[in-house]
C-alpha cells in the first residue's frame, strides 16, 4: 500500500527529553498501557538516553553482560519489553511506534507490520538525504551474536550492506509497540568490551552504519527527529500533533521505572 491507500487519521508525537534506560522504557510501556485502555491515542514518539545505556532483549542472557566494564564507563543497563540482542544506546536516535492492532499500519503479523513501518523510517531517511537504502525480507542470515546490529532482521534498514536501525516489537492488550535505534554518530564498536563474548569490533563496524557514516556528515539529533516524524507523516498518511505525556502515563511510568525496569529482578529474570 502506498500512503493514499490509508485513510488520514491523527497520531500523537511525543518529543521525549534525554532520560535514563529504565524510564525510557517504562514510558513506551506506559504509552502501550494508555493506548490499550483507550485513553491516548495512538502515538510516535522520539527519545534519547542519558546516561548512555546498554539495552538487553527481553529474553537475552543478563550473563551476556560485562559489569565491571559498563560499571567503569559509567553507562546504565535495561532490559526491554521486546525482543533482540544487546545495543549500546549512545549519540542515537530513539523511536516508538504504539498503535492498537487494528489501526491498518501496523495490520498483520510481525513481519509484515515491521514492512509498513519501515516504509516511515526509509522516507524519513531519505529527507535526509542518504541514498541506497534498502528494508527488505532477509534471505540470508549473517549468523548469531549478542549485538543487535550485527544481523539485519526482515524490513530493518541497511545502507551499503551495513545495518543503520534496530527495532523490536512486542504486542500486548490488542496493542503493538515497536520500537528502534537510529545511531547519529560516534563507534559503533564501543558496545563490545561491554559484552562477555568479546565481540570483534572489526565485524561489528564492518556490519554496522550510522547515519555520519551514510551522509559522509554530522547531523543534529533534532535534524533526525524532524526528518523521521516527517517521513512517517508522508509514508503513511498520517497527521502528527505535537502532544505529552497524560498524568496517567507519567503514574504509570514511574511505577514500571521502580517495579520493573530498575528492579534486578526484571533485568536479572534470564
Amino acid at each position: 500500500m502506498n500512503a493514499s491507500s490509508y485513510p488520514r487519521t491523527t497520531w500523537r508525537l511525543l518529543h521525549s527529553a534525554p532520560a535514563d534506560g529504565p524510564i525510557n522504557m517504562a514510558v513506551d510501556e506506559a504509552i502501550l498501557r494508555a493506548v490499550g485502555a483507550e485513553l491516548s491515542p495512538p502515538t510516535l514518539r522520539l527519545y534519547a538516553w542519558a546516561p548512555p545505556c546498554l539495552s538487553l532483549g527481553r529474553a537475552q542472557q543478563a550473563a551476556d553482560v560485562n559489569r565491571e566494564e559498563l560499571e567503569a564507563a559509567g553507562f546504565d543497563l535495561v532490559r526491554r519489553p521486546t525482543g533482540g540482542k544487546a545495543i549500546l544506546h549512545a549519540d542515537e536516535l530513539t523511536y516508538s511506534v504504539v498503535a492498537p492492532r487494528g489501526e491498518p499500519r501496523v495490520a498483520g503479523d510481525i513481519v509484515e507490520s515491521y514492512r509498513i513501518l519501515s516504509t516511515g523510517l526509509v522516507r524519513g531517511l531519505e529527507r535526509l538525504g542518504i541514498a541506497g537504502i534498502v528494508a527488505d525480507r532477509q534471505a540470508v542470515r549473517q549468523g548469531d551474536g549478542p549485538v543487535c546490529f550485527e544481523v539485519a532482521s526482515d524490513y530493518e534498514i541497511t545502507v551499503g550492506g551495513r545495518k543503520l536501525v534496530g527495532s523490536a516489537q512486542m504486542r500486548a492488550q490488542g496493542i503493538v509497540l515497536q520500537h528502534g535505534a537510529l545511531p547519529l554518530h560516534g563507534d559503533v564498536a564501543r558496545i563490545c568490551p561491554l559484552l562477555t563474548a568479546r565481540p570483534d569490533p572489526v565485524r561489528v563496524r564492518a556490519r554496522t552504519a550510522t547515519v555520519e557514516q551514510a551522509l559522509g556528515r554530522s547531523i543534529s539529533w533534532e535534524e533526525a527527529a524532524q526528518a523521521l516524524a516527517a517521513g512517517f507523516a508522508e509514508a503513511l498518511n498520517l497527521e502528527l500533533a505535537a502532544g505529552h505525556l497524560s498524568d496517567q502515563e507519567r503514574a504509570w511510568a514511574e511505577e514500571l521505572r521502580a517495579q520493573k525496569y530498575a528492579a534486578p529482578t526484571w533485568t536479572q529474570r534470564v
